[in-house]
């Protein structure tokens, strides 16, 4: 062993996170033992905090510390226009544009038949349930432009179809296999410019 057991622990730990191998879990670990005590304490605090406070708005799945989120309960976003993303972090990504003024529907994921991942394990039924109302004109999917991300579109489109809303993909101007967070918002403004009926 070549830590002391607790640094072991605190390294094992912050390995565990997406995206940390070993180096950066072992630099993160020598950092917060450097770090001064109320630093530590801040970063345990909001971490608790987080977890502790936030859950899904129970309209558009999003994650929030009020239900219904901000956005849901924004008066000015325009509630005909639903935008599908498959993750919280797509609504950030989408909202970092500011070219969209609709509300979101968050789907929590793509439909994946070798991760085990069905229709059934997503926030389908919810969003059949808000176009239900009548207040909805159009669906945007604006679903990763990788293979669970098309299949979850195509699956998508053929169920909205029929119920009489407009339903549009947005535009190839995302790179394939990609993930919205990643995209520049200039390139994720122009595909949603770009949207076409489905």
């Amino acid at each position: 062993m070549y830590y002391a057991a607790p640094i072991a622990r605190l390294v094992e730990e912050l390995g565990r996170l997406p995206g940390v191998g070993p180096k950066t879990a072992q630099r993160l670990a020598f950092h917060l033992l450097f770090a001064p005590r109320e630093e530590v304490e801040r970063l345990a605090r909001a971490m608790l905090d987080a977890k502790e406070q936030v859950r899904h708005c129970s309209t558009c799945w999003n994650l929030t510390d009020a239900d219904p989120c901000e956005i849901c309960a924004n008066p000015h976003r325009d509630g005909s226009l639903v935008c599908v993303v498959e993750e919280p972090r797509d609504v950030v990504a989408m909202e970092k544009t500011r070219e969209f003024h609709g509300r979101y529907h968050v789907l929590q994921g793509a439909i994946s038949p070798l991760e085990g991942v069905g229709p059934e394990k997503l926030r389908i039924k919810e969003l059949l349930s808000r176009l239900g109302g009548g207040e909805v004109k159009e669906v945007i999917l604006a679903t990763n432009p990788d293979v669970e991300g098309e299949a979850t579109a195509l699956y998508l489109a053929r169920l909205l179809k029929p119920l009489g809303v407009r339903v549009t993909r947005i535009a190839r101007g995302l790179p394939e296999g990609g993930d919205l967070d990643y995209v520049d918002e200039i390139t994720l403004s122009r595909a949603l410019e770009g949207r076409r009926e489905v």
